[in-house]
Protein backbone atom coordinates (compact mmCIF):
# COMPACT_ATOMS: atom_id res chain seq x y z
CA UNK A 1 0.00 0.00 0.00
CA UNK A 2 1.31 3.07 -0.90
CA UNK A 3 1.76 6.55 1.26
CA UNK A 4 -1.28 8.38 -0.26
CA UNK A 5 -3.40 5.05 0.08
CA UNK A 6 -2.34 4.71 3.50
CA UNK A 7 -3.15 8.40 4.58
CA UNK A 8 -6.64 8.59 3.19
CA UNK A 9 -7.05 4.85 5.31
CA UNK A 10 -6.18 6.67 8.37
CA UNK A 11 -8.44 9.15 7.30
CA UNK A 12 -11.52 7.28 6.66
CA UNK A 13 -10.92 5.46 9.89
CA UNK A 14 -10.84 8.30 11.94
CA UNK A 15 -13.83 9.58 10.04
CA UNK A 16 -16.06 6.32 10.59
CA UNK A 17 -15.09 6.56 14.20
CA UNK A 18 -16.31 10.23 14.60
CA UNK A 19 -19.65 8.61 13.06
CA UNK A 20 -20.18 5.84 14.67
CA UNK A 21 -19.77 7.93 18.40
CA UNK A 22 -22.06 10.82 16.95
CA UNK A 23 -24.76 8.18 15.75
CA UNK A 24 -24.21 6.47 19.03
CA UNK A 25 -24.88 9.65 20.75
CA UNK A 26 -27.61 11.19 19.02
CA UNK A 27 -29.41 7.21 19.66
CA UNK A 28 -28.86 8.09 23.54
CA UNK A 29 -30.14 11.34 23.08
CA UNK A 30 -33.23 10.38 20.58
CA UNK A 31 -34.28 7.90 23.66
CA UNK A 32 -33.25 9.98 26.62
CA UNK A 33 -36.24 12.79 24.91
CA UNK A 34 -38.69 10.04 23.64
CA UNK A 35 -38.65 9.01 27.50
CA UNK A 36 -39.08 12.92 28.78
CA UNK A 37 -41.59 13.80 26.28
CA UNK A 38 -44.11 10.62 26.14
CA UNK A 39 -47.50 11.29 28.14
CA UNK A 40 -46.71 15.22 28.83
CA UNK A 41 -48.16 18.14 26.47
CA UNK A 42 -50.17 18.92 24.34
CA UNK A 43 -51.28 18.47 20.74
CA UNK A 44 -48.55 21.20 19.86
CA UNK A 45 -46.31 20.15 22.10
CA UNK A 46 -46.45 16.50 20.37
CA UNK A 47 -46.70 18.20 16.78
CA UNK A 48 -43.36 19.80 17.33
CA UNK A 49 -41.73 16.62 19.04
CA UNK A 50 -42.95 14.53 16.17
CA UNK A 51 -41.07 17.44 13.57
CA UNK A 52 -37.77 17.28 15.27
CA UNK A 53 -38.06 13.17 15.74
CA UNK A 54 -38.10 13.67 11.94
CA UNK A 55 -35.21 15.29 11.39
CA UNK A 56 -33.64 13.54 14.08
CA UNK A 57 -34.37 10.22 11.66
CA UNK A 58 -33.10 11.89 8.15
CA UNK A 59 -29.90 13.13 9.59
CA UNK A 60 -29.57 9.66 11.20
CA UNK A 61 -30.16 8.33 7.91
CA UNK A 62 -27.42 10.72 5.94
CA UNK A 63 -25.00 9.67 8.63
CA UNK A 64 -25.75 6.11 8.20
CA UNK A 65 -25.66 6.65 4.05
CA UNK A 66 -22.03 8.03 4.66
CA UNK A 67 -20.87 5.47 6.97
CA UNK A 68 -21.84 3.16 3.97
CA UNK A 69 -20.18 4.75 1.76
CA UNK A 70 -16.78 5.22 4.32
CA UNK A 71 -17.03 1.13 4.88
CA UNK A 72 -17.28 0.67 1.10
CA UNK A 73 -13.66 2.78 0.16
CA UNK A 74 -12.14 0.84 3.39
CA UNK A 75 -13.54 -2.47 1.88
CA UNK A 76 -11.74 -1.57 -1.68
CA UNK A 77 -8.57 -0.05 0.41
CA UNK A 78 -7.96 -3.91 1.44
CA UNK A 79 -8.98 -5.23 -2.18
CA UNK A 80 -6.27 -2.94 -3.40
CA UNK A 81 -9.07 -1.14 -5.43
CA UNK A 82 -8.89 2.12 -4.11
CA UNK A 83 -8.77 5.40 -6.38
CA UNK A 84 -10.57 3.33 -9.31
CA UNK A 85 -13.08 4.67 -10.86
CA UNK A 86 -15.95 2.13 -10.62
CA UNK A 87 -17.58 3.19 -13.91
CA UNK A 88 -14.62 3.71 -16.23
CA UNK A 89 -11.87 2.15 -14.24
CA UNK A 90 -9.09 5.51 -14.58
CA UNK A 91 -7.64 6.55 -11.76
CA UNK A 92 -9.56 8.83 -9.70
CA UNK A 93 -6.98 11.72 -8.79
CA UNK A 94 -5.54 12.43 -5.51
CA UNK A 95 -7.47 15.72 -5.23
CA UNK A 96 -10.67 14.66 -5.30
CA UNK A 97 -10.03 11.62 -3.09
CA UNK A 98 -8.53 13.76 -0.44
CA UNK A 99 -11.68 16.16 -0.88
CA UNK A 100 -14.20 13.16 -0.18
CA UNK A 101 -11.91 10.06 0.17
CA UNK A 102 -14.73 7.75 -0.30
CA UNK A 103 -15.88 9.10 -3.86
CA UNK A 104 -16.07 6.07 -6.22
CA UNK A 105 -16.16 8.25 -9.60
CA UNK A 106 -13.77 10.13 -11.31
CA UNK A 107 -14.82 13.76 -12.10
CA UNK A 108 -15.71 13.24 -15.61
CA UNK A 109 -17.84 9.85 -14.84
CA UNK A 110 -19.78 12.04 -12.08
CA UNK A 111 -20.33 14.77 -14.16
CA UNK A 112 -22.00 12.24 -16.77
CA UNK A 113 -24.00 11.04 -14.07
CA UNK A 114 -25.53 13.99 -12.90
CA UNK A 115 -26.11 15.44 -16.33
CA UNK A 116 -28.43 12.56 -16.97
CA UNK A 117 -29.95 12.48 -13.63
CA UNK A 118 -30.91 16.11 -14.20
CA UNK A 119 -32.34 15.26 -17.78
CA UNK A 120 -34.63 12.90 -16.33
Amino acid sequence: MDAFTQEMEAKLLAERDALMKKLSNEGDDFRSEAQASSGRGDSSDLASDEGTYRKMEALNAMDAKKLKAIEGALKRISEGKYGICLQCGKRIPEGRLRAIPEAVLCIDCKTANERMAGGN
